[in-house]
């Protein structure tokens, strides 16, 4: 349901930003910050947080979708360091706006764990560790829990170890939405939903200015940053540039008491395991086990359709998952189920662009890990608008062009083979006992 009213007339502003999710409003949030005197809109097709921001799995994690091993090879130890610790920082910058701006978003920083539960995984866990020690990521940043501890944090079956990062916090996604877009108005920005852009222009007699359409009104800035993430797909030429790869998930009943403390989860804990086809968990501030996963097709031409967001097949699929790992899970209740795209680079790789000349701008590629992603965006974006040299604007992914995802029909066959080789590659890792040629292919190809 729409809080906000649509646009409704022409507007001539300083800065115009399409998409009112995480990346829209953290920028709208930092430039108000730094530049009072900008005048600001966000327009949004839907409301604020419809995409990915409104409906993730709450992971404010310091993942970057790129690996390290790829972002040291790409711009060195020195570079790799730098955006690695400018992740950590944006996880806890998150916590400390929610808290300064009563962002009631349930933040609780309790770290991450990837369970090994194999002898494939936990020498996958083992390889993993003893690379990121290579490239001088130390046991505060990362660390191996031996089977007794990780059961302790976790309690699913089969535990024979972990990674265990203190790099991330739970919270609850659409409430941090919310209430940023609520923080932001109180800074001056104007949000207007229900205002699909259909064309980003340029303007004026010498195309000296920007010029969204949108059927309520143009809007004419110097500045214009697309945030459309999972959804560019949408804007005219936009659909090799995001292929909008749906991840679902499921969420319990809240639990008794007793059932909590068997499974663990405690603290704002979140957690995974070492299979190639993504899944994903916390535990909520009511005491629910919100879980989701990967195994959504993508489909044809980038297609987004809200049908799109529920699979009853892979939501099946997690429902079982969720009950292998934790039996005592059997009689209880999943009361919600839904998905939605997040948008994925043809390199797996997410960026920040500013283009002073056009002053066009945009930010997105995440692969998932978005909610302090986006934060760090915002506030890169807000420097690179404002004209600051700060070590946020020197970051390695600042200026970084994917290459275009392949036409179709390549990108359909591509993506979905991809997606069911992760799936044979668990199923053939839990039949034999050795590790994946396939699994390792495709972590090649996407830069892992």
């Amino acid at each position: 349901m729409r809080s906000r009213p649509p646009l409704e007339s022409d507007l001539d502003v300083d800065v115009a930003i399409v998409g009112a999710g995480y990346t829209g409003l953290w920028t709208a949030y930092y430039l108000a910050a730094l530049d009072p005197s900008l005048r600001v809109v966000v327009v949004e097709a839907e409301v604020a947080g419809f995409g990915a921001s409104g409906r993730n799995g709450g992971w404010c994690s310091a993942f970057f979708a790129t690996s390290h091993a790829a972002l040291a090879d790409e711009v060195g130890l020195d570079g790799m360091h730098a955006m690695r610790r400018a992740m950590e920082h944006s996880v806890d910058e998150v916590g400390t706006v929610a808290a300064a701006e009563g962002i009631d978003c349930h933040y609780r920083k309790g770290g991450t764990i990837s369970l090994a539960r194999s002898g494939t995984q936990v020498a996958a866990a083992r390889g993993e560790l003893a690379h990121a020690r290579s490239l001088g990521i130390n046991e505060d940043d990362l660390r191996w829990c031996d089977p007794e501890e990780a059961s302790g944090l976790v309690g699913a079956t089969s535990v024979l170890g972990g990674l265990y990062s203190p790099h991330c916090a739970a919270i609850h996604p659409a409430r941090l939405v919310r209430g940023l877009a609520e923080a932001v108005e109180r800074r001056g920005v104007a949000i207007y939903e229900g205002s699909p852009v259909g064309r980003i222009s340029r303007a004026g007699p010498s195309g000296a200015v920007n010029r969204l359409d949108t059927p309520g009104g143009r809007v004419r800035a110097e500045v214009v940053v697309r945030a459309t993430e999972g959804f560019t797909a949408r804007l005219p030429g936009g659909r090799r540039e995001v292929v909008p790869l749906y991840s679902l998930m499921v969420a319990t009943e809240p639990l008794p008491e007793s059932t909590l403390e068997t499974l663990g989860v405690n603290g704002g804990l979140t957690f995974t395991d070492g299979r190639h086809l993504i899944i994903y968990g916390q535990r909520t501030a009511d005491g629910r086990l919100a879980f989701g996963g990967r195994g959504a097709p993508y489909h044809f031409r980038s297609g987004i359709e809200p049908s799109f967001d529920r699979v009853p097949g892979v939501h099946n699929a997690l429902e079982a998952t969720l009950v292998e790992l934790f039996p005592e899970l059997g009689d209880v209740a999943v009361t919600h189920s839904w998905g939605g795209p997040l948008g994925v680079h043809r390199d797996w790789h997410p960026s920040v662009l500013f283009d002073r000349a056009s002053g066009l701008g945009s930010a997105g590629g995440y692969v998932g890990d978005g909610v302090s992603t986006t934060n760090l965006a915002g506030r890169t974006l807000a420097d690179l608008i404002t004209g600051r040299d700060t070590d946020e604007t020197r970051l390695a992914w600042v200026g970084h062009r994917s290459p275009p995802w392949e036409p179709e029909p390549l990108r359909w066959l591509g993506v979905n083979a991809g997606l069911l080789a992760m799936q044979w590659a668990d199923r053939a890792e839990a039949r034999t006992g050795t590790p994946s040629r396939l699994a390792a292919a495709v972590d090649r190809l996407t830069g892992h």
